[in-house]
């Protein structure tokens, strides 16, 4: 069975649902395969694949973002939510750039990862304390008392974290920092401090 003609113009078969409409089809200007929702090629396509056998999903979740400034001077003895304010993607819009929270818009499992990067570290602090909060597992970034790793107060220092965790649909997550103690001096860096996700299954 042949569809199409060997023509300059796409060619689809469209699935004819109660609800919904769906359509596998073949882009002929972009010279891509798409499966997407609808009925018209192109309109909302869920997996593109290209001539190179190169496979994309452009609604799946995913999101990076980063401080959008310095943060100073961190009260001691109070868990912060770290303002990742700055976005350098959001595909599928899943990620509140005002709560510094993304949430997942269908259960799966998740990958989060987060990097951040503290200036200004007291080494008297007691312990420093960065978390990826989640509504079903929370992720330890780092737990570290800082006296003993730092004989002297450091300039800066960074820890990552990369974890698959379970998420439930409108589950949350978001990063917190806490300086347990000493001077309130500790930052979180404006340019490598990351936090990242996206839907793996």
């Amino acid at each position: 069975l042949t569809i199409g003609d060997a023509g300059a113009e796409d060619t689809k078969i469209v699935f004819d649902g109660n609800a919904q409409d769906f359509h596998i089809g073949l882009d002929d200007s972009a010279d891509s395969l798409t499966i997407g929702l609808g009925s018209t090629l192109g309109t909302t396509s869920h997996i593109v694949i290209d001539s190179t056998g190169a496979v994309t999903k452009p609604l799946q979740p995913a999101f990076l973002v980063k401080s959008g400034s310095t943060q100073s001077n961190y009260a001691t003895a109070t868990t912060h939510t770290v303002q990742f304010s700055g976005e350098v993607f959001d595909q599928n819009a899943d990620y509140n750039t005002s709560t510094y929270t993304f949430t997942a818009p269908v259960t799966g499992r998740y990958q989060l990862s987060c990097a951040l990067k503290i200036n200004q570290i007291d080494k008297d602090s007691d312990y420093y304390q960065g978390t990826i909060v989640c509504s079903n597992t929370s992720v330890s970034i780092f737990n570290v008392r800082t006296a003993q790793v730092f004989n002297e107060d450091s300039t800066y220092y960074r820890w990552t974290v990369s974890m698959l965790v379970d998420m439930d649909a409108n589950d949350t997550a978001y990063v917190t920092f806490r300086p347990q103690a000493g001077d309130a001096t500790a930052d979180i860096n404006v340019n490598e401090s990351l936090f990242s996700g996206f839907l793996v299954c």
